[in-house]
Formats: structure tokens, sequence, C-alpha cells
């Protein structure tokens, strides 16, 4: 970690505020995008996280501020292309270097891609919950059980336990037939495929009849502690508040836990509020929790899933930004507050 300090030149109080934004959600945006701490005093900045991340954080704000210098405004537009452009930057030149973080596998060594995919691991290996949220094909999964088989080779562990919310947020597999595992093995299919990947058919199955590896359904946790486990939780936007509190309480000593899920996925009832999108705001401070986000850019399938995640994520944004316009510009007044673009052109029409 590194700290780094700087000024912002020329001082201007206006362009600051432009820069902060609202309740400084733009250096929260920011921090959220590249793991690192953004504090400041007027132009005055400390930024705080690894060396490489605190360099792109200073370029990027560098120039957003150069920006709003050049048109004394930044659109919504501009603040996100300045930011994606400056985090692809730092991932491609992460990317070139090899990762020294490695994961052992039967399979052979699994290096992590890209920044947030080495950050993931990071935070697997030196935390003990650690989220992972981001779209399909990010390797949220498969890096999670790669860690797994990992600590159970080395003996760090003496099990790996599987789970995910099965079918709905009540988990109504009563009505399904077959089975304790019957019932949740199509639900569970993501893990096993990298388990057997990993360890081989045979191998996987045998761990899984000496409950080496085990496979429950969400509900079937409740009342247990864990200890000595590896446990990861897949798809967990569709767990309720209640079902992700219950899930976290199952850490026992010398435990891990990974959860993953996609909050542009949920598939919860209407009116039922995601587990993991609550824990991402109350567990984001708190020691222990490691959180880490991944975007379209992070996706290692085939280049053309990259391409729609990005799709649909740039509708979800048009979405929520109706009725504004997509390109709706703040600008100072005469009176040195700030006031919308397109307020001004509808007064102008009134008058």
């Amino acid at each position: 970690m590194v700290t780094k300090e700087f000024i912002l030149d020329p001082y201007d109080n206006q362009y600051l505020a432009i820069l902060s934004g609202h309740l400084d959600e733009n250096f929260r945006l920011l921090e959220k995008r590249l793991g690192v701490e953004i504090n400041n005093r007027a132009n005055v900045f400390k930024i705080i996280g690894e060396d490489a991340h605190v360099e792109a954080a200073l370029e990027i704000i560098q120039q957003l501020y150069q920006e709003i210098e050049d048109n004394r405004c930044l659109t919504t537009e501009k603040l996100h292309l300045i930011v994606q452009a400056g985090c692809q930057k730092l991932s491609d030149s992460i990317s070139e270097k090899p990762s020294d973080i490695v994961i052992t596998t039967k399979k052979g060594l699994i290096r992590p891609r890209g920044i947030n995919q080495q950050t993931y691991v990071e935070n697997i290996l030196s935390s003990d919950v650690t989220f992972g949220v981001g779209p399909a094909g990010t390797g949220k999964t498969y890096l999670a059980v790669a860690a797994a088989v990992d600590a159970l080779e080395r003996q760090e562990i003496r099990r790996i336990l599987l789970t995910r919310p099965a079918v709905e947020a009540g988990e109504k597999l009563g009505f399904l037939p077959g089975d304790l595992n019957q019932k949740v093995d199509p639900y569970l299919r993501p893990l096993y495929d990298a388990l057997y990947e990993m360890l081989g058919f045979e191998r996987v199955a045998k761990l899984i009849e000496r409950n080496v590896i085990e496979v429950a359904p969400l509900a079937y946790m409740r009342g247990r502690t864990l200890n000595d486990a590896f446990i990861i939780m897949d798809e967990s936007q569709n767990t309720t508040i209640e079902q992700m509190k219950m899930f976290l309480t199952r850490i026992g000593f010398n435990s891990k836990a990974v959860i993953t899920g996609d909050i542009t996925q949920i598939d919860l009832p209407r009116g039922k509020t995601s587990g993991l999108r609550q824990a991402i705001d109350i567990l984001s401070n708190v020691k222990g929790v490691k959180f880490s986000f991944f975007q379209s850019a992070d996706v290692v399938r085939h280049p053309v899933v990259q391409r729609i995640v990005r799709a649909y994520e740039a509708n979800d944004e048009l979405a929520q930004k109706k009725p504004q316009n997509r390109n709706e510009r703040f600008e100072l007044n005469d009176e040195n507050t700030f006031e919308s673009q397109d307020d001004k052109t509808q007064d102008a029409g009134q008058a």
C-alpha cells in the first residue's frame, strides 16, 4: 500500500464541487472501481492503495479536472468514459505482466487475468469473507472453486461446501422429484463443472461420497456451524436479507466464505430486497470482509459475451436515467449555483 498526495491547480471551489459530485459520489465511484481510498481538503488530495491503482486514480482525477476547466461542466457520459478508459488502461498494463498470484490444482497452475481477477483472488486468500460481484463470465465462480480446491489440497481446510438459492427465494425443493442431491444438483452445475475440470470426475465423486465436498441448499444450512471449511455461495443476488444473514453467521473457526453474484440478475419476487445488495451497503467497512467488483471488460468467455453484457448495461443505465436527458449537463449560473442545461432551455422557452 502506498499513499500519494498532490495538489490540483488552478484552485477553484466551483470546479472542485463539480469534480467531487453530489455527496462526493464521483470519488466514491473511483474508489469502488480502483480499490483505493480518496481523501481531500479543498484542492489537496491524498490517495491510498496499491501503487498502480493510486497512479491510475491520480491520472483520472487530473483528466476529469481538465475536462471541467475546458467546458465548465462534467456530463455523466464524459465522467464514465474517462473513468472506464483509465480503468481499462490499468487493467491492460497489469495483464501484460505475469501475475504473482497462482492457484495450484490437478489441472495445473491457474493465474487470474487482469486487475479485478487478481484483486479478487488476493481477497480470497487474505480475508475470511470475500464477495465477488459482477456479470456472468468474469470468472467469479471458477476462481472461487479453484481457491477452494487449492486450500483442500494444501490441507488448510477439511471440506468444501457448495450452496446457492435454489428455484426461488422460498426454495420449495419438496415439490421436486428425487433425493436432496438430485433436487439441488441442477442448480449447482456450474460449481460441479469447475470441480470436474480441476479434480476429475472420479475424485470429485469420491470426495462427495466421503462428505469432503458437500452440496446443500441454502435452507439446509440453518443451525449449523461450519469449521475448517471453504464455503462457496453462488447466485447470492437471489438471497433474501434473512438468508444472507443466516449464511454469513454459519462461518466457524478456520473457515473461509466466498459469495458470488450479479445484482443485475435478481430474480426475487417484487418487493423483496436482495441480501447481496444490502450486504454491499452495510458490510463494506467490516474487518475481515472484502468486496471485489467486476465489469463487462473482465468477461473471459467468448468476445461476443462481453459485447452482449455491455449492451445490456448500457440499456439498464438508459432506463434508469429516463425521463432525464442522457446527456444532461450541470453548469454554473450567474449565482454560482448548479443548474441543469435542460432547465435553462425550458426557462428560455417560457420567456
